[in-house]
């Protein structure tokens, strides 16, 4: 689009209303069961924005715009088709006036993001940008990585303590299945934290945005579905020894872990991703 276009969209947003002005006048009040916690502060909307690299192709997707904070940061930050996900008919009402601002690069769905196809939502690449409803968060991530083969990125905001699980490490207790499949078949990296008074209503804990990006192939072979069964087995009792957590697989572990030359009495947070993959192999080999 020429950048005539981009400055005349610039100036529509920005004789828009403060978004604290669009809150009270819409009576947006948070609502808890939706899990909204409202970020006002464009300066930090804009890092988010910025970090969810170039926008100009394909379709941006963002979950629950609320009044449209990050609304605004993407499409001043380039984003040529938007489509935002909002389950509150209360802030789709408030969102028209920037539906109307973005001339056609903005679209607002009503529909719950956990039902969703985000390939049905605009030509690909398709990326992810969200301050994402904290009790949802995890189940909408555990969603978009079966769908990694149309996405380029993923930029989201989760409670911190969920951000350090998913790029956590092996040996402490942040590592866990949400670690090992995340980072399987992602590169994870921190942007920036974000203090409870940046929102509205503060929640009680820390916020931090997370840069998930798919990589060309799984770290290692793997069945996703039998690496999930077997982090689930091995950190489900994530305290006892291998030889006994993985008990529940239904199988004897002592030959999988001398397939693998896995210690049996190595606990799980101790394996590396690789390990974990290996010992998936070795239950489809098993079940063979």
């Amino acid at each position: 689009m020429p950048c005539v276009f981009m400055d005349d969209i610039q100036a529509a947003i920005a004789a828009l209303p403060p978004l604290r002005e669009v809150i009270a006048s819409n009576e947006l009040a948070a609502k808890k069961q939706l899990g909204q916690n409202f970020l006002l502060d464009l300066n930090l909307t804009g890092r988010i924005a910025r970090s969810a690299g170039d926008l100009a192709s394909g379709t941006t997707i963002e979950i629950g715009p609320g009044p449209g904070g990050l609304t605004r940061a993407l499409l001043l930050a380039g984003a040529t088709r938007l489509v935002a996900i909002e389950r509150d008919q209360r802030c789709i009402v408030a969102l028209q006036p920037l539906v109307e601002a973005a001339a056609g690069r903005l679209t607002v769905i009503e529909a719950d993001a956990l039902e969703i196809d985000i390939t049905s939502l605009g030509p690909a690449p398709h990326r992810i940008a969200a301050n994402l409803p904290y009790n949802i968060a995890t189940a909408l991530l555990m969603r978009w990585l079966d769908r990694l083969d149309t996405l380029d990125g993923l930029t989201l905001m989760f409670q911190k303590e969920v951000g350090d699980r998913l790029r956590a490490k092996p040996g402490g207790d942040a590592y866990g299945r949400l670690s090992v499949i995340t980072q399987w078949l992602c590169e994870a990296s921190a942007v920036f934290d974000i203090p409870p008074r940046a929102f509205t209503p503060a929640p009680k804990v820390v916020s931090t945005v997370i840069r998930l990006v798919p990589r060309p192939k799984p770290l290692a072979p793997a069945r996703k579905a039998t690496l999930e069964r077997v982090t689930a087995a091995a950190f489900g009792q994530r305290r006892k020894m291998l030889r006994q957590s993985l008990k529940t697989l239904g199988i004897d572990p002592l030959p999988l872990l001398a397939a693998t030359g896995i210690d049996p009495t190595g606990r799980a947070e101790q394996l590396t991703i690789q390990q974990f993959c290996a010992l998936a192999e070795a239950v489809d080999a098993a079940a063979a």
